[in-house]
């Protein structure tokens, strides 16, 4: 499977979000990843779909993922399908009814995705793990932009790898938080494929240079160990 590199716009200019989208898509990023908070699921404010519409008016053509760091994720279902998203995650215990709320988001024509909080144990039963495209690990405290990846986050990770290639399952298994050209070989050993890269890219000073040294980090870790 290929590894999806998702640039985090939550740590780019605002002032210049446009062009920085458009920079770190020519460096090479596969997809766009909105952190969108509602100051009551996290303590941060962030954007909603007139962002994501906004660049698909700027001609942005990427794929578009979602995460819904929310207290009523429902309410954003309709809005970003409009606006021009592809992928909506939320946090499965901020709904009654997380099979219900899956349905709808493939209902409006987009991918799924569950997201997890690193205080939390990842537990899914079978039937939700084969019906999710994405299945996103915090490997951060959800909120802020910039923080330490959590080391403790790659037993997850492994412990998920195992799970989806027990079921036999497509789903995506994504890290999200702190994700750098130091670690991100470490949790693509772990058994990560898609990889959620805020500061990490948009605090540096050449996209094109930090896009290329990330890849190499997962080239090198998809080798096998050497007996």
């Amino acid at each position: 499977m290929k590894k999806i590199i998702s640039a985090s716009i939550l740590s780019a200019d605002f002032a210049r979000l446009g062009e920085e989208t458009q920079q770190a898509l020519k460096a090479g990023i596969d997809s766009i990843h909105f952190d969108v908070m509602d100051h009551h699921f996290v303590p941060n404010l962030s954007f909603g779909p007139l962002v994501c519409h906004a660049l698909r008016k700027a001609g942005i053509q990427a794929s578009i993922d979602v995460h819904l760091m929310v207290e009523n994720p429902e309410y954003f279902i309709a809005p970003f399908a409009k606006a021009g998203a592809n992928l909506l995650t939320f946090h499965p215990e901020t709904v009654p009814h997380v099979e219900k709320t899956l349905q709808k988001i493939a209902d409006a024509g987009l991918k799924t995705g569950l997201a997890f909080n690193p205080e939390h144990s990842v537990t899914i039963a079978p039937e939700i793990i084969q019906r999710v495209d994405l299945i996103l690990l915090m490997s951060v405290n959800p909120g802020f932009s910039g923080q330490l990846f959590l080391e403790s986050s790659l037993d997850k990770i492994a412990h998920m790898r195992h799970e989806l290639d027990r079921l036999k399952a497509t789903a995506m298994l994504g890290i999200d938080g702190g994700i750098k050209i130091s670690n991100i070989g470490k949790a693509a050993k772990a058994g990560a494929d898609f990889f959620v890269v805020g500061s990490g890219l948009f605090h540096t000073n050449n996209y094109q240079h930090t896009i290329a040294a990330l890849r190499q980090e997962l080239k090198t870790a998809s080798k096998p160990n050497k007996q």
